[in-house]
């Protein structure tokens, strides 16, 4: 499988810095932010191919970073991952686009399935994007993409 570039967003640095190890051990590398604005800047810089999000941060919320994320890098697939959110901040989080939405504590291996399929996903509307722009003559941008 492609090396997947996954970014862990919560204000809880232990738990995110424990949840990066953990996907470590399943040959998953993971870059953390821990709070929204550090989060917009990373993604901004580096194109992860994975958000995994928590809803309730300080300063700008993961409800406002997933507003900024998709409508400026809609291929991004977010996984929100909360202990604090409800079914209004679900439902919200899904009408935004999100990949799934997920409860803490969760458990690793269900989480990793979610983040592979993800990838998928997110892969499949990758190459549709860029035949698209290959349809249309653009051949420079349909590379762009896929690279």
């Amino acid at each position: 499988m492609d090396d997947i570039r996954i970014l862990l967003v919560d204000d809880e640095e232990e738990f995110v810095q424990a949840l990066s190890e953990r996907l470590g051990l399943r040959d998953l590398s993971s870059q953390t932010a821990f709070d929204g604005e550090e989060a917009l800047r990373f993604v901004d810089a580096n194109a992860p191919h994975i958000m995994v999000l928590d809803l309730k941060m300080p300063g700008t919320s993961g409800l406002d970073v997933l507003r900024l994320v998709k409508k400026q890098h809609p291929a991004l697939q977010v996984i929100v991952l909360t202990g604090h959110g409800n079914d209004l901040d679900e439902a919200e989080a899904r009408s935004i686009g999100i990949f799934d939405y997920l409860r803490k504590p969760v458990d690793i291996e269900v989480l990793v399935g979610r983040i592979r399929a993800a990838y998928q996903e997110g892969r499949k509307g990758t190459s549709l994007t860029a035949a698209a722009f290959a349809e249309a003559g653009e051949l420079d941008t349909a590379r762009r993409i896929l690279e």
